[in-house]
């Protein structure tokens, strides 16, 4: 891809990439969409920033966990439903927000668990990723 729709998918890739790296220190926000969003578009546009998003230390396990096998390793699923029930239960509780806007957070919570746990799918662990050891040589 040449020209200006090479420059669109790039700079709305470089913007995936702020919002997921957002999404990991913020819980509201999610991190996955956005690296694989990041990912669709340096794939159609530079090669040399789809490697870099790969070989990066904080996403690149993930891209490399969804091409392989199309879904998400469970501790990472643990701590997702972890930061969005401890986030929004503290936001439902003590923000100072209208009951409706309480509603909306809780109901965009429940829509969010919900695709977490049901819809993409859990990678299951290896003895080796749990601390097992491998079966004996010969």
């Amino acid at each position: 891809m040449t020209g200006l729709r090479r420059w669109l998918y790039i700079g709305a890739g470089l913007i995936c990439v702020g919002l997921a790296y957002l999404g990991a220190i913020l819980p509201g926000l999610p991190t996955t969409p956005w690296v694989l969003l990041a990912s669709y578009c340096f794939s159609r546009s530079s090669q040399r920033l789809n490697r870099w998003l790969k070989r990066s230390p904080f996403f690149g396990r993930l891209l490399h966990d969804w091409e392989e096998h199309r879904g998400i390793r469970r501790p990472v699923k643990v701590l997702a439903v972890c930061l969005v029930v401890t986030v929004v239960s503290l936001s439902i509780t003590f923000g100072p927000l209208p009951i409706w806007a309480k509603w909306v957070i809780g109901g965009l919570a429940v829509i969010g668990l919900s695709t977490i746990l049901f819809v993409v799918p859990t990678i299951p662990s290896t003895k080796r990723e749990t601390g097992g050891s491998h079966p004996p040589l010969g």
